[in-house]
C-alpha cells in the first residue's frame, strides 16, 4: 500500500477515534518570518498541526514549481518543524504521525529579492506641477535585459496601473501623493525587486500667471528696449509675446516659443506675454499689459500768436503746437510747463489776459496711440 493511501486510511481512523467524525481533519498551518528573501539572505518557515496533541508530528515540506507540487529537499532543516529557504516559491507543508497525515497547509508565497533597485522619476521633473498639466510618473529598473511586471503603491486618490509608467494627462489635486514601485520578473514570478524610494507629486490647484517687466517704458528714436517675461516659482517655460499697435486693434503674436524670456522691441505698443511648457503645451494665464511708447523723429515747432517781440501785460496770446501732417483729431498734445496740461488741451493754449507770471519757456510734443514725437524747441514768452 502506497504512502498516500496509508496517510488517507490512517487519517480516517485517527479522526474517527479522536473526533468521532471522519470529516474533521487536522490541518497543517504554515507561517513565515518574512514574505521575501533579502539579497543573500533566507526566510524561516514553521509548520504546525492544529489541533495539536501530545503525540509528535513529523513534517513534510513542499514547493510548487510551474504548477507542480514537489517534495522540498534543497532547504536547510533547522528542526522537525522549521526550515530555512533562500529561494522564492509557493511553499506548503503537512504533518504525519505514524501512518496518519494531516491536510496540506495553505500555500505561502515567498519572493526572492533581486539586487536591481527601481527608481521612480517624474517627467518632466519640475518642482511644481499645475492643475491641467501633463506629467508622467515612471518606474525605471536598470541592469540587464530582464522583462518586468510592475507594481505601484501610492496614497493618491488615483490608482496607478501595473505598467512601468503612469501618464497623467490633466493633473488635478487628486493625483497629489507619494509614488513608489517595484518590479517582478516575468520569467520568474517569485523574483522581485525591493520597493523604490517614494517620489512626491504635488499638484497646485491654481493656474500660474506670467509677469512682464520692461527695461524702459519709452523707446528712444531709432532705439529699442528689452522686455522680460517670467513665471514665479517654476521652470521649464517658453514664452509667447503679443502686441497691439493701436487702442482698437487685436493683439498679434510677434514672438512664439521663445526659450529666452527676454526680447528686444523697437516699436511702441501694448505688450503682454504668456508661458508655455510640456507636451501637449500647457499655458499660463496671459500677463497684464505693459505700455511701451516710441519716440518718432518728428520735432513740432511752437509758435506765438501774435509773434510780436514785446508782449504787454493784459494782452491776449496763443501758444500753438504744429505737427506736420497732424491735421484732424489723431494727435493729442502734451505741454511744458505741466500746468498747461490741466484741463486737457488741444494743439494750442490761449492766454486771454497775460501777466508777468506767464513769462517763460514753452514746448510741446504730440501723442498718437503708442507714439510720441520729440519735444519741440523751447519758445520764450516775455511779458512786460
Amino acid at each position: 500500500m502506497g504512502h498516500s493511501l496509508l496517510c488517507l486510511l490512517g487519517l480516517f481512523l485517527l479522526n474517527t477515534v479522536i473526533h468521532g467524525n471522519a470529516g474533521d481533519k487536522p490541518k497543517a498551518k504554515l507561517s513565515a518570518d518574512n514574505t521575501a528573501v533579502p539579497v543573500g539572505g533566507s526566510v524561516t518557515l514553521t509548520c504546525s498541526v492544529n489541533p495539536s496533541s501530545s503525540s509528535r508530528w513529523k513534517y513534510y515540506w513542499y514547493k510548487e514549481n510551474y504548477g507542480v507540487r514537489e517534495r522540498l529537499w534543497d532547504a536547510f532543516f533547522l528542526s522537525n518543524d522549521q526550515v530555512r529557504v533562500s529561494q522564492g516559491g509557493l511553499y506548503s507543508c503537512k504533518g504525519k504521525r505514524g501512518r496518519y497525515c494531516s491536510e496540506l497547509s495553505q500555500s505561502v508565497r515567498i519572493d526572492t529579492i533581486v539586487s536591481n533597485r527601481p527608481v521612480v522619476t517624474l517627467h518632466p521633473n519640475w518642482s511644481e506641477i499645475y492643475r491641467g498639466e501633463t506629467i508622467t510618473v515612471r518606474c525605471e529598473i536598470h541592469g540587464g535585459d530582464t522583462e518586468w511586471d510592475y507594481e505601484w503603491e501610492t496614497n493618491s486618490m488615483i490608482k496607478a496601473p501595473n505598467q512601468n509608467e503612469y501618464r497623467i494627462r490633466s493633473a488635478s489635486s487628486s493625483n497629489s501623493g507619494n509614488y513608489r514601485c517595484k518590479g517582478r520578473m516575468k520569467s520568474s514570478q517569485h523574483k522581485t525587486t525591493e520597493w523604490s524610494d517614494s517620489v512626491t507629486l504635488t499638484v497646485s490647484t491654481s493656474k500660474p500667471r506670467a509677469t512682464p517687466t520692461a527695461q524702459s517704458l519709452t523707446i528712444p528714436a531709432g532705439g529699442s528696449v528689452t522686455l522680460s517675461c517670467s513665471v514665479e516659482g517654476s521652470a521649464g517655460w517658453k514664452f509667447d509675446w503679443f502686441r497691439r499697435d493701436s487702442v482698437s486693434s487685436k493683439a498679434q503674436l510677434i514672438r512664439g516659443n521663445e526659450a529666452n524670456r527676454d526680447i528686444s522691441v523697437s516699436q511702441g505698443g501694448l505688450y503682454h506675454c504668456r508661458g508655455g511648457r510640456g507636451d501637449p503645451v500647457y499655458y499660463t494665464e496671459d500677463s497684464s499689459n505693459v505700455t511701451i511708447m516710441q519716440i518718432i523723429p518728428i520735432k513740432p515747432p511752437v509758435t506765438l500768436q501774435p509773434s510780436w517781440p514785446q508782449i504787454y501785460s493784459g494782452e491776449t496770446v496763443t501758444v500753438r503746437c504744429e505737427i506736420q501732417g497732424g491735421e484732424g483729431a489723431q494727435w493729442t498734445y502734451e505741454w511744458s510747463p505741466a500746468k498747461l496740461n490741466t484741463p486737457p488741451t488741444s494743439n494750442e493754449y490761449r492766454i486771454i489776459t497775460v501777466t508777468e507770471s506767464d513769462s517763460g519757456g514753452y514746448s510741446c510734443r504730440g501723442r498718437r496711440d503708442y507714439f510720441f514725437t520729440e519735444w519741440s524747441d523751447i519758445i520764450t514768452l516775455t511779458v512786460s
